[in-house]
């Protein structure tokens, strides 16, 4: 017996592609028979299909090849993946009524060597394809650590071989791009070595941490139940480098079994450094764009030092409404809605949804899990269409189980699925082709800095929500395993080719990932500082590439700025602040000026000691403003930013020691301004 299911717009389960055909265990043995106790009456009627699709998995025929479970592809501990099924049929049937649509996604099999070349594009490296001397692309090469280099060349030649094979063009040899004589040509890399988080590795300087406290580190552990050790995760050097035993491939793919307690999740910390913690929203979009480099070129070089393969779809075409609400790729939607909101960073209506249900569903038992009528969900939906942007939909008739079951359904019709068509095979491999958690987690944790920004602060809010739906399990009886079984479908699914037996396979894995998110994301969405170390040399390097031009447009302005000012002194405005030359130019060593342009008084010279803190500053500011007419900041928390020299824009953590910092980026200017929201 087969399992086909309708056509209902195609939907499938995962973007996984495995390259051969594995046999499909037992549903009812490895997923297990029981059945959450927490299921309400109106989730049981689907319950007899659910059952159908388990059957009809567990009677498909053997293929001749031998099956050799990996750790994902196994039973939960006295758990039912019962929910996950269900959760699916829910979907499908949701589906039937609505009208057909074209293939949203088209995927077109890869030249040899195509994704080598798209890869290079992808890590910031097209110089490599076009030949041409880019800043950019020398000053990124120059910053890479050995395993990072390694995986560049390893792409690089196999991209160049394929073109000779087709005797395209002459390609140059990686010898002649880096001037390297040697007989095995490799890249030139930096000296791999600790260094302070959100920094630059000074001469003799050690990193230092910093004690344990409260506020110390950031703890994404359990509350209660978790276990009694504590793991620590380190920034201070790259995760590739950071392996030093590759696992066997028979441990890799033994028979382990996820456990659906909470508590058998480890409880990891990171140790606020004397720099501090970095946010995503942290930095500038210019150096968030390197980040995201690096980070395919480190999860490249991670991937590769685990000895397992860094799977990606190619995306021949997406395809998307202009204009609505569902449907519509994320960047669209944020484009329509910064019209009316500037500087959105998620859409509205997904912001309205989580409102919804964050004021009035957190509470409600089985939320999420338990469907609203289909029929009010699809009505709602043409409604929302019609009147959102009008503001004259009325959200008070909306059940919050009919808000979960919209919810879902915008980040089913996503043209390109929220954690990219791309990269969801490798969201797939971490957890199927790596068994430690420790592991799991750093390979998704570049994988997140990875997405596009759209789908990165989406992704975010969402999952913001979820783990305050767990957070109310006493109430709603959802905790972070059934959660996690109802988002997973949701998640892993898009529109435009059917299920398959193997792709059905992952349901216990996506279910995992998802728990991953929900739990850790609070780590996950913390830039490494070995990222941001690199940044700020890949800064520098292309600082020193264009020097000699800058320091000769410098001369020639100012002597032109002299000449103008010679002949047209205007007369300086009213209130306008002037500092004396030796505060502009010749600030003492360890003395920085803060401007603070919000503030009735704008500037400060600060002598900065081996002690002083970004929050510190701060609170002087405060203390000095409190007692002039300081301007009203309209509620906004302000922050000290560290501005320009080898950074392009950094919000800097209050607990940083701005000594560290500033010896770190000693051209920097300071500012206090509100944070970027």
């Amino acid at each position: 017996v087969s399992m086909e299911m309708k056509d209902s717009g195609s939907v499938v389960l995962t973007a996984y592609h495995p390259h051969s055909p594995a046999r499909m265990p037992s549903v009812e043995q490895s997923f297990g028979q029981e059945v959450p106790s927490s299921h309400s009456p109106s989730s049981r009627k689907s319950l007899s299909r659910c059952r159908r699709i388990n059957r009809m998995l567990s009677n498909e025929p053997t293929p001749p090849p031998t099956f050799s479970r990996s750790n994902s592809q196994v039973s939960m501990d006295s758990t039912s993946m019962e929910d996950f099924w269900c959760e699916v049929e829910s979907i499908k049937e949701s589906s039937e009524d609505r009208p057909e649509e074209s293939t949203l996604l088209e995927f077109k099999p890869a030249d040899e060597g195509e994704l080598e070349a798209e890869w290079l594009q992808d890590a910031g490296l097209s110089t490599l394809i076009s030949g041409a001397e880019e800043e950019d692309g020398q000053a990124l090469l120059s910053t890479l650590t050995r395993t990072q280099a390694a995986a560049v060349q390893k792409r690089y030649n196999t991209y160049t071989q394929t073109l000779r094979k087709k005797n395209k063009h002459t390609v140059r040899d990686v010898r002649d791009i880096f001037g390297i004589s040697d007989s095995s040509p490799t890249f030139e890399t930096v000296p791999v070595s600790p260094v302070p988080s959100n920094g630059i590795q000074l001469p003799g300087q050690k990193p230092v941490w910093k004690s344990v406290s409260s506020n110390s580190c950031l703890d994404c552990g359990l509350d209660k139940g978790s276990p009694s050790v504590t793991e620590e995760l380190s920034y201070e050097v790259s995760f590739s480098e950071s392996v030093t035993v590759v696992p066997k491939t028979r441990e890799r793919q033994k028979n382990q079994r996820f456990k659906k307690d909470d508590s058998a999740l480890p409880k990891f910390i990171i140790r606020k450094s004397r720099f501090g913690l970095t946010e995503v929203g942290d930095l500038s979009p210019e150096d968030m764009k390197k980040i995201r480099y690096l980070s395919l070129i480190e999860l490249t070089a991670f991937y590769d030092a685990l000895g397992v393969e860094l799977k990606r779809n190619r995306t021949e075409r997406i395809k998307g409404r202009e204009n609505g609400l569902f449907g519509v790729p994320l960047t669209a939607l944020l484009e329509n809605d910064q019209k009316k909101v500037p500087g959105i960073k998620v859409p509205l209506i997904f912001q309205k949804l989580l409102l919804k249900l964050e004021e009035t569903g957190l509470e409600t038992e089985g939320i999420l899990r338990v469907p609203g009528s289909a029929s009010r969900v699809k009505n709602l939906h043409q409604e929302l269409e019609a009147k959102f942007y009008e503001d004259t939909f009325d959200w008070d008739q909306v059940r919050n189980n009919d808000a979960a079951g919209l919810l879902k359904m915008f980040i089913r019709e996503l043209p390109s699925p929220l954690f990219t068509v791309e990269y969801l095979p490798a969201f797939i491999t971490l957890v199927e082709k790596i068994s430690k958690i420790k592991l799991q987690l750093q390979a998704l944790h570049l994988l997140i800095m990875l997405l596009p920004e759209a789908n990165r602060d989406t992704a975010k809010a969402f999952l913001q929500f979820l783990k305050k739906v767990v957070a109310n399990e006493g109430k709603n009886k959802m905790n972070l395993w059934n959660v996690s079984m109802i988002v997973a479908p949701n998640l892993f699914i898009y529109k435009g080719k059917r299920a398959n037996q193997q792709e059905m396979q992952a349901a216990a894995t996506t279910a995992h990932i998802v728990r991953l998110l929900i739990r850790y994301q609070d780590i996950l969405w913390t830039v490494p500082s070995f990222l941001i170390s690199q940044v700020r040399k890949m800064n520098e390097a292309a600082m020193n590439n264009s020097k000699r031009q800058l320091m000769f447009d410098k001369g020639v302005r100012k002597l032109l700025r002299r000449k103008t000012m010679e002949r047209e002194r205007p007369e300086r405005p009213e209130g306008a602040v002037t500092f004396p030359p030796y505060l502009q130019s010749e600030i003492p060593e360890g003395v920085i000026r803060v401007y603070a342009p919000l503030h009735s008084k704008v500037s400060m010279a600060i002598q900065l000691n081996s002690q002083t803190k970004a929050k510190d500053i701060l609170a002087r500011f405060h203390c000095e403003n409190s007692h002039g007419s300081s301007q009203n900041m309209g509620g906004q928390i302000q922050s000290l930013h560290e501005i320009g020299g080898n950074i392009g824009q950094h919000c800097l953590d209050p607990d940083a020691y701005m000594l560290d910092v500033y010896r770190a980026n000693p051209q920097a200017e300071w500012v206090i301004k509100p944070k970027a929201s």
